[in-house]
């Protein structure tokens, strides 16, 4: 593989100011950054302009929203999505693009592994493992984790027409995806404490953890329409 930028990265981001230099500085040459801005108070637009990475504002608060507002924006036919707090390697991303690139999968995930007791907090996994255990059972998803890193083509993606703007978003992605048939490939990932000075909007409390899972009941309860017969991606 060449070292040319071939997929866009795409990076909702709140409040993540502290964590983007060191993360920047670690996104392999294949990937041009797009921070998604949704709604920072600590800079986080600013910081990543002055890092090179292109910045989008998405005002309208929510998971969904600023992955979407990325998705518009970006210019590659293959697009990467990761959380900007720090969690995730981005050099983890190598080889999902290779499957997807190289047409072994229409859409690659990680599967999160924590390098470190407390990374991932318990009622965070548990209310995880619930979901993933209702797709798995429900409609045969070939996946263990709900794809918190991801990439596939753009376009693929956009074709799917997805509508959850908050937390729901993976959830509705996993559905739509497995309906249409895509092939998934999964790889371990490892997964890290959060940059200092960032804080989970979802995993962070148990608050934040009965909200998302708020949001994924919400989409789990939608009854499947035409949208979700949108063709594989070739």
């Amino acid at each position: 593989m060449s070292h040319d930028t071939v997929c866009d990265l795409v990076l909702p981001c709140r409040d993540e100011a502290a964590a983007l230099p060191d993360l920047l500085a670690r996104v392999p040459q294949e990937f041009a950054v797009v921070v998604v801005d949704n709604g920072s108070r600590d800079g986080t637009a600013e910081v990543a302009r002055g890092l090179g990475a292109r910045v989008v504002v998405e005002p309208v608060p929510g998971y969904g929203s600023a992955v979407h507002a990325g998705m518009l924006a970006a210019t590659h036919d293959f697009v990467a999505v990761m959380d900007g707090d720090g969690s995730f390697d981005p050099a983890d991303l190598l080889p999902l693009l290779a499957d997807v690139r190289e047409d072994r999968a229409d859409i690659a995930v990680g599967r999160r592994r924590p390098t470190r007791r407390g990374t991932w907090p318990w009622h965070a996994r548990l209310g995880n493992g619930l979901i993933v255990a209702w797709l798995r059972r429900s409609i045969r998803m070939d996946a263990h984790d709900i794809a918190p890193i991801r990439v596939c083509r753009r376009q693929a993606l956009l074709d799917l027409d997805l509508e959850d703007r908050r937390f729901g978003y993976p959830v509705e992605l996993l559905q739509a995806l497995t309906r249409a048939g895509w092939r998934v490939s999964e790889h371990d990932v490892g997964y890290h404490p959060r940059a200092a000075g960032t804080r989970s909007k979802v995993s962070g409390s148990v608050r934040g953890t009965v909200l998302t899972a708020r949001d994924f009941a919400r989409v789990l309860r939608q009854k499947p329409d035409a949208k979700a017969d949108a063709g594989v991606p070739r």
